[in-house]
């Protein structure tokens, strides 16, 4: 049961993880930030997400907010590691 559980998260954080890179994406353009802050805006960005998506899955709110909180830090984790350099901000 456990294990079939955690296969819904990974796949509903697979889903979510477009969404999140997308929204990071818009706010990095549109904000000056710091760069080293963008992990933690990728997380709260997929809490937030993970706990709006309820009309979407059947899982209770602590497994979409795992499932948010896992895609945001993958999804913006992935991005800033392969394209970005850690230094600076994110609009110069």
């Amino acid at each position: 049961m456990n294990n079939e559980l955690f296969n819904h998260v990974l796949a509903f954080a697979t889903t979510l993880s477009v969404v999140i890179l997308a929204l990071v994406q818009l706010i990095k353009n549109n904000l000056n930030l710091p760069r080293n802050v963008i992990p933690f805006i990728g997380l709260g960005v997929g809490l937030l997400v993970g706990a709006l998506a309820y009309p979407f899955t059947d899982l209770n709110l602590t497994l979409r907010l795992w499932a948010g909180g896992l895609a945001g830090l993958s999804a913006t984790g992935l991005f800033e590691l392969a394209f970005n350099n850690r230094a600076g901000n994110t609009k110069e």
